[in-house]
Order: structure tokens, then sequence, then C-alpha cells
């Protein structure tokens, strides 16, 4: 197995740049129960990838998306971590039969055109692929990242490899714009595009503390209005976003002492309005990492602990009253690296540990029923099927659940697994 100690410990790029500067519901347990796990694929490190740090995105029709943080185009200007190389690609997977086939739908040439992407791609509702690039190797931090676009060919393409076609949406310029994107991107039902950004905007430091933004399609291109400017008092916005019929835009910070808050932004033909939902004091977790929305308007979420020997915490918001009830939902007893949580139709969540600062990383589930939450470990990774998961994973419409591993696998570079019940 390649280099895999790096995988244990190695922390994404947003939580890189997040330690620049921050430094009762009943709980039933139940051991793993008989699913079944399956890699469908490992990476190689060559034209496929290496790394896939961010997890997948699921299409109508089963294919799954993601990117490679490393591998592929071995262009100048792009970071390296160890013997990971490479600019990174977006790629497409695809059930054929009774088997899967990769496809490296773009490769990353580094230098203007940055790499390493280390944010997932949005299926947008033309079909194409939407996200972020956060930095590239030059990058202070100041004026950072982009938004881009990938479409197919316009026309079949009767070639091997049929690469897709990049548009830059939105150039970021630091201040008082924005800068270092690194929220998975959302649509709303007119079309338009959300996201939010680490650093810039006009709410003061030095690097700024970071922006939510809207690009609004229009006379073919995209036009970018900041919503809102974070402050001092609730800096460094992260994580997934979650969006309700409304219009409502949910979110959340590290806040001024690192502890963390969970935020809606409220939109009105007048402009944006800010409301925090929810507090973290340590005591309730810390760090929280973005936040899922069921279809019944509750938004769930995770801590990571991170302040002292805090807990990792999996939670729930709960619209009551014009207000927000907080229930927690699982206490992991100590910090612990929880990278990824998805909700199921029935209400049932799926969560991701990256095994961070111990083991090598698992899946579990939690199962709500009748006022509590029962706890199932759903899979130990090994090293030899995957290790490190970072991204949360997709459920399909049999219920079969499928992910990302970020390193081990036969090669050291990472897997691509499905969980079956």
């Amino acid at each position: 197995m390649k280099n895999r100690p790096r995988f244990t410990f190695r922390l994404p790029l947003l939580g890189l740049a997040l330690a620049m500067l921050c430094a009762l519901t009943m709980i039933a347990t139940q051991p793993a129960q008989a699913q079944t796990f399956t890699v469908l694929y490992n990476f190689t490190g060559g034209a496929d990838g290496e790394n896939p740090y961010t997890g997948l995105t699921l299409d109508r029709r089963g294919n799954l998306y993601g990117t490679a943080e490393y591998g592929g185009n071995q262009a100048s200007g792009c970071l390296s971590y160890g013997s990971s190389t490479g600019c990174g690609t977006v790629f497409k997977f695809s059930p054929v039969g009774s088997s899967w086939v990769l496809t490296p739908l773009y490769d990353f040439a580094g230098g203007s055109d940055y790499g390493n992407p280390a944010v997932g791609v949005t299926l947008g509702p033309d079909g194409a692929l939407y996200s972020v690039i956060s930095s590239n190797s030059t990058c202070d931090f100041l004026t950072c990242g982009k938004v881009y676009v990938l479409r197919p060919p316009p026309s079949t393409c009767r070639a091997a490899l049929c690469p897709w076609t990049e548009t830059v949406l939105h150039q970021f310029t630091g201040a008082p714009d924005g800068s270092y994107p690194a929220s998975p991107v959302v649509f709303d039902t007119a079309g338009n595009l959300y996201g939010t950004t680490v650093f810039g905007g006009n709410g003061g430091g030095y690097y700024g503390q970071g922006t939510a933004y809207e690009l609004t399609p229009s006379n073919g291109g995209w036009t970018e209005n900041i919503i809102y400017n974070f402050t001092d008092e609730e800096p460094l916005p992260s994580g997934p976003l979650a969006l309700d019929p409304a219009g409502n835009l949910y979110g959340t910070v590290c806040d001024g002492s690192c502890y963390g808050a969970v935020w809606e932004l409220v939109p009105s033909q007048s402009g944006w309005t800010y409301h925090d939902l929810y507090f973290f004091n340590g005591n309730n977790g810390a760090d929280p990492g973005g936040v899922v929305r069921d279809a019944s308007g509750n938004l769930y979420g995770f801590t990571v602990g991170g302040i002292g020997d805090q807990s990792a915490t999996v939670y729930e918001l709960s619209p009551s009253n014009g207000g927000w009830v907080y229930t927690l939902v699982y206490d992991f007893g100590m910090s612990s690296f929880i990278t990824g949580l998805s909700v199921d139709s029935a209400g049932n969540l799926y969560g991701v540990n990256s095994g961070y600062p111990f083991g090598l990383g698992f899946v579990f589930k939690l199962t709500p029923s009748g006022g509590s939450w029962t706890y199932t470990d759903l899979h130990d990774f090994s090293g030899s099927d995957g290790e490190a998961p970072y991204g949360a994973v997709v459920i399909d419409a049999n219920g079969n659940l499928l992910g990302t591993a970020s390193g081990g696998g036969s090669h050291g570079d990472g897997v691509i697994f499905e969980i079956t019940p």
C-alpha cells in the first residue's frame, strides 16, 4: 500500500485554511449489521485521478460524478502532497450491465486554470456540472478561487475519451467580492446559484471574514451578487449549504470564538437578512461542518469537537413557533473528525468519519425511533478496502450507499465503494 500514513492524518484544504485562524435524546447502540461492502473502483493515480476527497453526486440514471484532488494532468503550478502529484480530475462513474466504468471528464491544467479540486461537483438544472476551485499553488487567500461549469461535447463524440468543456462563471477578487470558495454550490428553483467563500468580503480582518454570494444567469453570462459579508462575530463560513423551497439559505460558521454557529439568510425584495439559529459553546460541540435538510424542514449537522477535549456530535435543529429547537442526536464521546452527513427519505442519517485522529475511518447510520436514535456502525475501513473517507455518501433509488475513500485500496490512491442493505 502506497504511503498509507499520510491519509490517516491528512486534513482537506479547507481544514488547513481554517486552522490558520481557528485553532436529551436517549441513544441505543448496535454493532455493524449484515451490510454488504464492495469496492467498485481502485484509483491508480494516473489519468483517472488520485485521492477523491469530496464524495459523489448522483444523477437520475444512476451515474456518479466526482473529483480527485490529484492525478491527471502533471502540469506545473499545481499542488503536491507527499507522493501525490498532478492537477486533479473530474470523473464520471457509470453502471454498465453488472460492472462500472470510470471516465475522466476533465483534467485541470494548473496556472490560471487552477487545479487540485477540493470541492465536489453539483448537478445543475441543465445537466452540467458546477463547482468551485478554492486555490492554486500561488494563492495567498486574498484573491483566490473561481466558480466553473463543465459541459459535455455539443455533439456525439466517437473518440475513446471525450473531454468536457470548462467555462469560468466567476473569478473571485478578494474585497469586496470574496476569496477561497470552499462550499459546494446549490441551486434555487429559478436556476440561481449560491455558495460561500471562507475569506474576502468587507467584513474586516486582513483576509476578510468571508461572503455568501449569488450568481444569476444573465444574457449568456452570470452576474454575481454578494448577499452577505460575514464579520468578526461570525467569520469563516464553511461546509455544505442547504436551501429550502422558500429560498432561505442555511449554513455554518466558525464564529469569533471558533466554537461555531448555524445561520440562516432570508431573501426579500430589499435584500437578504441574516439570523443566527444556534450557537455552539464547546459543551454542546464545536466547529460545525455544514448542514443538510430533510423533507420536513429539519436541519441536521455535525461538530467535530476540537476545542480542548470536547466531543464530536450529530445534532438536529427543528423549526418550531418561529424559532428552532436543538436536539442532540448522538455524542461520540471524544473529538472525532466527522466529514460528511446525508439524510434519506425515511429520515435516517448516514455519516462518514475520516478516522482522524484514530483509525482509518468508518461509515455509520443513525435511525430515529420513538423519540430516540439508534447508532449502527456500517463499515470500518482497513486500508486494503480504502481509508480516510471525507465526502458524504449518496443514496441511490435502491437504498444503496455510494461514496469514496481518499486513500487505501489496491494502489493506495483511494476507492469508490458501495454499501448495500
